[in-house]
């Protein structure tokens, strides 16, 4: 009992995830209809807050004119001045979607200067046409199909915004002036196919890449935090990560490599004058490794950490040694098991040299965002070839000397 008190005191902090079940989902939405996912009110709608002193001269007022997302820069662009070309390089460009909103800010009562706007969300339709709206009942998400088979609602949210009385009995003519609408707006915005896959299904599923696989990657310090979407994919592999430092005395802290975060990552990093490295089990299980003895002191030496994989706790889930390194010589050893999908569903990639978001672990030494001190970090090395570890090394020493 005290735990799950402890627990509910957690919520909505930084502890806690961003998503929540459906029931409050709903909840939070009220007295809109449904929530995100869908295209009813409670799917789309958000308060949008303006703030332009030099500007605007309303203060602190509410308009009611209908607006979507997609009109924030054509805002914007009005608020500036500016006009975007037709023409780049010789090259037409597609016309901006949206209208602005600048019309709005000091006049209350002027009727809305958008017409229509389209709505096609994860096999959910909808469609908004001066003060209607039509849309239909499919499960988002859900692999079900059969599109032909949904039901369209029809609602009067000029006088109805919650949604809540349909009229498509009552109205028939203006439902198939809206749906016949829908499928016109469709074709302009490239809505086909429709989908509404499972989400398991859309984040499993390849997409393209920028660039093509390899099996080795290298991140220098001092660059931007790599999206995990471009970064090397280390799910259900055996791997290694290998560092190139200078360690002129002892006194090293910080970290090195980080990808992920508080609910799902991992890390190597020096604390207390030894080598660790983390893996956090999807948030709930931070397995760590620490080094027997304190790092080597000299220039370009390698720390690494190299996971061999021997099994799957269940598919996707792989299980193995990993093991801590410096130069060939093992100072550490653990096994661990790895999640089979992304860290997370957005933000939080791969920083070297630092962890720049949230913490793969508690466990990191000083404060964020925890920049390696004490020596130069020149590279980090990760490889998912599956070859040995010992053989990687002094690979990478032949190309040392080289240099």
């Amino acid at each position: 009992m005290a735990e799950n008190l402890a627990m509910i005191d957690e919520i909505g902090g930084v502890k806690t995830y961003g998503h929540y079940p459906n029931g409050w989902a709903m909840a939070f939405n009220t007295p809109f209809k449904m929530w995100k996912r869908y295209s009813f009110n409670g799917g789309t709608c958000d308060p949008c807050i303006i703030s332009w002193p030099a500007g605007i001269k309303a203060r602190g007022e509410v308009r009611q004119q209908y607006h979507h997302a997609v009109d924030i820069v054509p805002t914007v662009l009005d608020c500036l001045g500016f006009e975007l070309p037709e023409t780049v390089k010789g090259h037409t460009q597609i016309p901006l979607q949206g209208v602005s909103m600048r019309y709005s800010f000091d006049a209350a009562t002027i009727p809305s200067a958008k017409s229509t706007q389209f709505y096609s969300m994860l096999g959910t339709r909808g469609i908004w046409h001066n003060g209607w709206k039509a849309v239909t009942t499919h499960p988002a998400i859900s692999g079900w199909s059969r599109f032909h088979q949904d039901a369209w609602e029809l609602y009067h949210t000029e006088v109805d915004r919650a949604e809540v009385h349909d009229l498509a009995e009552q109205e028939p003519e203006k439902l198939t002036q809206l749906i016949a609408l829908w499928f016109y707006e469709a074709g302009v915005n490239q809505a086909f196919p429709l989908d509404d896959r499972s989400a398991l299904e859309i984040l499993m599923t390849p997409r393209p890449e920028l660039t093509p696989h390899r099996s080795r990657y290298v991140y220098r310090p001092g660059g931007s935090e790599v999206p995990e979407s471009v970064a090397v994919n280390i799910r259900n592999r055996s791997y290694a990560i290998g560092a190139l430092v200078d360690l002129p005395q002892p006194g090293a802290s910080g970290v090195l490599f980080a990808h992920g975060g508080r609910f799902g990552g991992h890390a190597l990093y020096v604390k207390d004058g030894r080598l660790r490295y983390v893996y956090n089990f999807l948030g709930s299980t931070e397995q760590r490794i620490t080094a027997s003895e304190d790092l080597p002191i000299g220039e370009k030496l390698i720390v690494a950490a190299s996971f061999a994989k021997d099994g799957e706790d269940s598919p996707g889930v792989a299980t193995g040694i990993l093991s801590l390194y410096y130069g060939d010589r093992k100072v550490g050893e653990g096994r661990i098991k790895t999640q089979p999908g992304r860290f997370t569903l957005a933000g939080e990639g791969l920083n070297v040299g630092r962890d720049n978001g949230d913490a793969v672990t508690g466990d990191y030494p000083g404060t964020a965002p925890w920049t390696f001190t004490g020596g130069t970090l020149h590279r980090v090395a990760v490889d998912v070839s599956g070859e040995p570890y010992v053989d990687l090394e002094r690979e990478a020493e032949a190309m040392m000397a080289r240099e």
